[in-house]
């Protein structure tokens, strides 16, 4: 049954693939809802899944809101229901790396904010198109992209609707880490396998940690690691007898 939006796992990485390539993986209703429903199940995987990676199929990572579905009239299970849904993959408690290939337009691009990481290839295209077409976000965009580039650069991408290319995206802030776009998903998913070699206690706690202080004052923030940390996480003791070992054998 074609859906989508897949899901696949592999060895504590789960894989989500935005899969409406012949529409440039636009979001309609229906990617939202199959996401919802994936985010959903991944909320109670902590212990089976460490990391997520969310990708398009086809030639881009996603075009942007589906402006057919939006003329047509969509129906929504409820109210805010999209904005909603992208909270959801933002208040993952795993990391949420989004790999982001060819177009990352506007709702794509609001999509791809509420990734923790994003690792661009070197022929992402990055655009806030709202201004273009008259609208207005709804999706989180004057709220993450100013956070993640500063309030000018948010203002000279929204003001402009111009095309943000990977290199001067990786300058911005915009994107973490740029590859090559010939082995742009190997490289993609040997950075979440080196990561996943790290405590996944760790990357939750350290994303919990993240999340809870940002906007607040150093000195709330400082207090806030001291007294609301998550502590040592339960593989602790064998991962620095590990590290003992391979130096003793070393010596």
């Amino acid at each position: 049954m074609h859906s989508t939006l897949t899901r696949e796992d592999q060895d504590g990485l789960a894989v989500l693939t935005i899969n409406r390539p012949d529409k440039l993986n636009s979001l309609n209703v229906e990617v939202f809802e199959a996401l919802d429903a994936h985010l959903a199940d991944l909320e109670r995987q902590t212990d089976t899944i460490g990391l997520v990676v969310l990708r398009g199929a086809g030639s881009c990572f996603s075009a942007g809101h589906d402006l057919g579905d939006l003329a047509q009239g969509e129906k929504l299970p409820r109210p805010h229901f999209q904005s909603q849904v992208i909270e959801r993959l933002a208040n993952l408690p795993q990391p949420v790396i989004c790999a982001v290939h060819g177009h990352c337009y506007t709702g794509g691009l609001e999509l791809a904010l509420a990734g923790d990481v994003i690792l661009a290839s070197a022929n992402a295209k990055f655009a806030d198109t709202h201004a273009k077409w008259a609208l207005t976000p709804l999706w989180g965009m004057s709220q993450r992209l100013p956070r993640r580039i500063g309030q000018s650069q948010a203002m000279d991408m929204m003001l402009s609707c111009r095309t943000v290319g990977a290199e001067e995206a990786l300058r911005l802030g915009l994107a973490n880490q740029c590859f090559a776009e010939a082995n742009f998903f190997d490289a993609v998913y040997a950075y979440a396998r080196q990561a996943l070699t790290n405590s996944w206690f760790s990357h939750r706690a350290n994303k919990k940690l993240l999340m809870q202080t940002d906007g607040l004052p150093l000195g709330a923030g400082l207090a806030h690691e001291v007294y609301h940390n998550e502590g040592v996480g339960p593989d602790v003791h064998a991962r620095i007898e590990s590290f003992l070992k391979k130096k003793s054998s070393k010596t």
